[in-house]
């Protein structure tokens, strides 16, 4: 008996037969509990002693939020199933009376407001689940299903079809992080240097001079570098010497008249004057005059010397297009094949008195252009070569043009000393390869349609 009253009062206590005073107290302060609760986490949606809807607080779910609901509500559940077995009755010795009928029916009406709150923690926990799925989504890859419109596949086609496709940018490449410890390559300053020097071509550049020549024009300029490519080469002089050269004998040209009988003098004082410059050993003065084959005197050679040095105003320090060469050679991350076939394009093209009309770092940017064209590299252009030459395809087109017109024309020209020159094996026989024509003329031309 003692331990069955005991069951007995332990069950009214958990939820059983309550007083109706005690019930309503318990009620009321139910409710206010409820509703401080619900003020506060916004869980409950019914007063349970007034019975009217309770305005919500509306605030944006956001991602520690939604973790802060999510553990909260599993909190939440795991009590409400706690509370749940404790308010379970367990008949004492099997009986089962009017008393235990009543307690479990207690039960059940008892049970509503924790299923309530069950219900809306589930509710929470599917919401919180909902919005860590959204945020991993957006920060990932999307849950929803990437759906293909008429529209996106005629216009993949497209794309497709013209060449055009989407592909990852390429990565610039570092031209200089192997140089890092080489104190000549200089590399905390090269990228200043060649700023200087794109700023410093412009200034001292030869302008167009055939129509203020009388008796010059632009066939014998160009029978002149063809002799002089072939001196130079056979003094085995240093290729910086070469282009200062022509440096010096096109702006003379364009400051000063020069009669026909004067310009291979020109020419050999302005190979003398670049060898001074550039050479370690310079060839003496008597070794122009026997390579001239005697034309002029020991006299008239120093004295157009001094001639050209005073109208240049002795300012030989400027950027010809070998200083870009080197450059874009090593920004191409070129082979020795390579390499060759652009100082081929580099020297013929200082054959055509047209280029004239280019700067330097152009010139030398279409000699690689050329050569990568015509060796079919792929890609043609590259980002790295972009960022370091300042020039597009587009851009170098016309150039690039004139230089595989000349490769293409130089079997058969009577000024073949570059050709002879580079279809030796010492240079790779690099001129003995096709000339791209047809895939400029196809570039020129696609270039053109965009337009």
């Amino acid at each position: 008996m003692t331990s069955r009253h005991q069951a007995v009062v332990s069950q009214q206590q958990r939820g059983g037969i309550v007083p109706a005073g005690k019930q309503k107290a318990a009620a009321g302060a139910d409710g206010k509990n409820r509703r401080a609760l619900g003020d506060i986490g916004n869980l409950v949606n019914v007063r349970v002693a007034e019975g009217k809807p309770q305005p919500q607080i509306n605030r944006p779910i956001t991602r520690s939020f939604g973790a802060q609901l999510l553990a909260n509500a599993q909190a939440a559940a795991a009590a409400a199933a706690a509370a749940n077995k404790k308010a379970v009755a367990i008949p004492v010795d099997g009986a089962v009376g009017k008393a235990g009928a009543k307690a479990t029916k207690k039960d059940v009406i008892k049970a509503k407001p924790e299923n309530v709150t069950t219900a809306v923690v589930a509710d929470i926990d599917e919401r919180a689940k909902q919005m860590s799925k959204c945020s991993i989504s957006s920060h990932g890859k999307s849950s929803r299903k990437t759906i293909h419109t008429l529209s996106s596949v005629l216009t993949a086609r497209s794309k497709a079809a013209c060449g055009v496709t989407d592909r990852p940018k390429e990565l610039i490449h570092n031209i200089d992080a192997a140089d890092g410890d080489d104190q000549l390559a200089v590399v905390d300053y090269v990228e200043d240097i060649y700023k200087f020097y794109k700023l410093a071509e412009n200034s001292s550049r030869p302008h167009d001079y055939m129509d203020s020549q009388v008796e010059i024009n632009a066939k014998m300029r160009a029978i002149l570098a063809d002799w002089i490519i072939e001196v130079h080469h056979k003094f085995e002089l240093m290729p910086e010497t070469l282009y200062l050269t022509f440096y010096i004998i096109d702006r003379y040209l364009s400051m000063e008249t020069v009669m026909r009988r004067e310009l291979q003098l020109v020419g050999v004082c302005a190979m003398l004057i670049a060898c001074k410059y550039e050479e370690i050993w310079a060839p003496e003065v008597n070794d122009f005059i026997c390579i001239s084959d005697r034309a002029y005197t020991r006299e008239q050679i120093l004295v157009m010397e001094k001639g050209i040095l005073n109208k240049l105003e002795w300012n030989l320090t400027v950027p010809t297009p070998y200083v870009f060469l080197v450059r874009f050679l090593k920004a191409a991350i070129c082979d020795k094949e390579m390499e060759h076939m652009v100082f081929f394009f580099a020297e013929l093209g200082m054959m055509q008195y047209s280029m004239i009309m280019y700067c330097p770092s152009m010139v030398a940017a279409s000699a690689v252009y050329a050569a990568r064209c015509t060796l079919k590299k792929s890609p043609l252009w590259t980002e790295t070569l972009q960022r370091h030459t300042g020039f597009s395809e587009k851009q170098l087109l016309d150039c690039t043009h004139i230089l595989v017109n000349s490769h293409s024309a130089a079997p058969e020209s009577k000024l073949k000393v570059v050709y002879k020159k580079y279809s030796n094996e010492q240079f790779g026989a690099v001129s003995l390869h096709p000339p791209a024509t047809k895939l400029i003329e196809e570039l020129k031309a696609s270039s053109s349609s965009r337009k």
